[in-house]
């Protein structure tokens, strides 16, 4: 169990070359700093080390953290204030990363940042049922091939609840590309699966040891989201 209070954000950054990459992410603060746990390798990882920067957007849109794990990745972004970093356009905050220093791991070495910038774009505007629903759903769909049919299908019915009753269009848009892919796993016949172990539910996982073909892995630290695991084409 995490003794963090861990934040589900979108992480943006840029590689040397200039390629921007956007990751559902879960981070944290410790010691006055602002930790990413990105998965080795990632995109995310390879991107900080080559420029030092990074952007944690804080984000209520969650077509994004949906997109992120259904290979829909074009959202729009604008320069930052620091040199290198971009951040997403519509998000209701942000801050701007630097770099102080890296905790090795061979899996998950830890991103130690200070904050060089924030600033707030937008009023945010209060909790909502259905967006947790669909982060909930998203960081099912990001452990599908770790999990029973039954605990998916379980899962979906309870979070169903909420979107029923609250969700607006932007959230029923998200559920359903997440449950399109969770339908399309379903159908596919059932592996045997070694016994489950015990993983904490949301945060969602963050990282993880995500489905390859959606590029997401499991935070199995925090429980977070994360989207980032595993070379990705530029």
């Amino acid at each position: 169990m995490s003794n963090h209070f861990i934040r589900e954000v979108i992480v943006t950054t840029q590689s040397a070359e200039g390629h921007a990459h956007i990751a559902p992410m879960g981070v944290w603060e410790e010691d006055g700093l602002v930790t990413l746990a990105p998965f080795r390798p990632s995109r995310t990882l390879d991107n900080v080390l080559a420029r030092g920067v990074a952007v944690v957007n804080a984000c209520d849109d969650v077509r994004v953290f949906a997109g992120c794990l259904t290979g829909r990745h074009d959202w729009p972004l604008v320069a930052g204030a620091t040199a290198g970093t971009v951040r997403l356009h519509d998000a209701v905050s942000h801050q701007e990363l630097l770099l102080v220093r890296v905790d090795e791991d061979a899996l998950r070495p830890k991103l130690r940042c200070r904050v060089a910038h924030a600033e707030a774009h937008r009023v945010f505007e209060g909790f909502n049922r259905a967006r947790a629903a669909v982060l909930e759903c998203a960081i099912l769909a990001s452990r599908l091939d770790r999990l029973p049919a039954e605990k998916i299908r379980n899962e979906l019915a309870y979070l169903s609840i909420a979107i029923d009753k609250t969700a607006g269009a932007a959230e029923r848009e998200a559920w359903s590309w997440l449950l399109a892919k969770i339908e399309a796993h379903l159908v596919q016949p059932d592996p045997v699966r070694p016994d489950p172990v015990q993983t904490n539910s949301v945060q969602t996982d963050q990282q993880q040891t995500d489905s390859a073909q959606a590029g997401t892995a499991a935070d199995g630290v925090s429980g977070s989201l994360a989207t980032d695991k595993g070379p990705e084409p530029a």
